[in-house]
């Protein structure tokens, strides 16, 4: 008999997540990465040209994305979506598919959701968001104790996140990114900027200690020799990453059958025949 399989550990650390997000609304949320996204889904939604009824909106922070769209439902990102089969024309997932447990089964739950024709639209951080942040601090553990610890949130690039919505059964699929160069004063400032977001290392694999001041400050030399930006500071990449798409339906679009063309692109493009 064959020895079962075991479950891979988890990602997040769903208390560290909650209390790292209770902790920066006491604090005052920075908040200015969810407005990025949050103008973005609404110009997006706004492209669409379509008044919505039965929204939904599933987030972690209810009360930045709450007023997204008028008479939203909004559900919290649990692993189990509080979302009913077919009941809803429009699903957005916001700001928080980067924490979950299952991208997968998250984008599932939210296309069960929708009545045909209906839109999924989720946005996340994503692809090369903080990778000079984790390129400093590996180089700087690497150094200094000849080890690595999970620090920085590994983060899904636009071609693996586009697929979950084929996997989905959505139909219509387009993933893309929207790029944000900002800059720090310091690995300190820009570490205090994250908590202020309520995205501090909610790993369950984290180190559970403070990063040792050795090592902190060569993650600071690093950091300002390989990323530098203007005026002494240092530069900082943030991804958002944008997936659509659509609950099948029979007025969409298809794409054509192999074989099926009536016109030859060669004729289309004025190119001479072949010679044998």
């Amino acid at each position: 008999m064959s020895a079962p399989v075991s479950a891979p550990p988890p990602l997040t650390d769903r208390a560290a997540l909650e209390a790292n997000r209770a902790r920066a609304r006491r604090r005052g949320l920075a908040a200015f990465l969810h407005d990025e996204a949050l103008a973005e889904i609404q110009e997006r939604l706004g492209l669409v040209n379509r008044r919505f009824t039965a929204p939904a909106i599933v987030t972690g922070w209810p009360e930045i994305w709450a007023d997204a769209v008028p008479a939203a439902r909004v559900v919290a990102d649990a692993d189990v979506l509080d979302l009913t089969a077919g009941a809803h024309d429009l699903v957005i997932h916001a700001m928080a598919l980067h924490w979950a447990a299952d991208p997968v089964g998250q984008v599932i739950q939210c296309a069960r959701a929708l009545r045909p024709d209906g839109l999924f639209l989720a946005v996340a951080p994503g692809g090369r968001t903080l990778h000079e942040l984790r390129a400093s601090l590996a180089e700087a553990e690497a150094a200094v104790t000849g080890g690595l610890s999970a620090r920085v949130l590994p983060m899904a690039e636009v071609r693996d996140l586009g697929g979950l919505l084929s996997r989905a059964g959505l139909a219509l699929p387009v993933a893309d990114v929207v790029g944000l160069s900002v800059s720090y004063r310091s690995i300190r400032h820009l570490a205090a900027d994250l908590r202020a977001m309520g995205e501090g290392n909610a790993l369950a694999a984290r180190a559970r200690c403070a990063l040792p001041r050795p090592v902190l400050r060569e993650a600071e030399r690093v950091y300002a020799a390989h990323f530098p930006a203007p005026e002494g500071r240092i530069a900082a990449t943030m991804e958002l990453m944008f997936l659509t798409g659509w609950a099948p339906h029979e007025s969409q679009q298809k794409p054509l059958r192999p074989g099926s063309a009536v016109a030859r692109l060669a004729d289309a493009l004025n190119a001479p025949p072949l010679k044998d």
